[in-house]
């Protein structure tokens, strides 16, 4: 009985195959649930391909069970390497005889932004026949794209530019995919359609909030086994993930403190009975850090 609406979309439009002769591409966690998503977008009439969006989060056995089957073309594995990470999300978006997707579902913007830097630097290309610079930056998963696009473009020098206008939309699972796709809609950079999952309802303030209350202390459990009673543990952020997870600390046990830039948001947090902190003045004595911001360099100081 889990995963009811999935199930009840099979149900309700399995008949009408409305996704019938589409090329469904997906960028998200290879695991056993998404493998439900994957069989429910095939049962529904898809072509799918699908990578994981993260090199840590396949769950193997997930992704066998769906190249097995044949529901899903699957590049997806536990530990991958940046440069695998990103061979496999080509691959994903490589659609043998179709110059791309018809629909892209992601997870953190990472196709989406593959895409983009790829007509970038296939444009550039043609204008004056510079090739992307992996050296021209220190970030390693930069690199990792900047080195793709290297190898790939000579090979073929309109591949991005063609997904691009093939792609007919983008859903968005994420804060930081949607704040990626925000900046390039400002600017008029963005390229296709996107549909904005994360803020809906049912995201927002559920699987934020409740998922994350679920799965922290259970994901740190299972990686460190070590007891959470009696830690002083500091989440960094209290927007919808930040609640969730300074909930889930304190029901374990663990004495909780809240770094927020938002007033409003700090507020919440002292009157729910957290302490509200600066990260330099607790810093050296936290044993847990939790950063539910959406953002980089939050722990910068040892």
């Amino acid at each position: 009985h889990e995963m009811p609406g999935l199930m009840a979309a099979r149900t309700e439009y399995g008949p009408a195959q409305p996704f019938k002769g589409l090329n469904i591409n997906g960028s998200l966690h290879m695991t056993i649930q998404t493998g439900v998503l994957i069989e429910t977008l095939a049962a529904l009439g898809a072509k799918v391909r699908w990578c994981s969006c993260n090199i840590f989060s396949t769950q193997d056995h997930a992704a066998a069970a769906i190249a097995k089957a044949g529901t899903s073309t699957v590049f997806a594995w536990k530990g991958e390497t940046l440069p695998e990470y990103w061979w496999c999300t080509e691959q994903m978006m490589t659609v043998p005889g179709a110059d791309g997707c018809d629909q892209l579902v992601d997870d953190g913007g990472d196709a989406t932004l593959l895409i983009h830097k790829g007509k970038e630097y296939e444009e550039k290309f043609a204008k004056d026949g510079s090739l992307p610079d992996p050296n021209s930056t220190d970030n390693a998963e930069f690199k990792c794209i900047l080195q793709l696009l290297r190898d790939s473009i000579p090979a073929d020098k309109t591949k991005y530019t063609r997904m691009a206008a093939k792609c007919k939309g983008v859903s968005e699972e994420t804060t930081t995919g949607v704040h990626r796709l925000k900046e390039m809609a400002a600017k008029g950079e963005l390229l296709f359609p996107a549909i904005n999952v994360n803020d809906c309802v049912t995201k927002s303030k559920f699987d934020n909030v409740y998922g994350c209350r679920h799965s922290l202390p259970d994901g740190i459990m299972r990686a460190t086994d070590v007891m959470i009673g009696g830690k002083r543990a500091l989440v960094c952020g209290y927007g919808d993930v930040g609640k969730g997870c300074a909930f889930a600390m304190r029901g374990a046990g663990a004495r909780v403190l809240v770094t927020e830039i938002d007033p409003i948001c700090a507020l919440q947090a002292c009157m729910e009975g957290f302490q509200v902190v600066t990260m330099e003045s607790v810093v050296g004595e936290i044993d847990i850090f939790t950063s539910a911001t959406g953002n980089y360099d939050i722990i910068t100081l040892a």
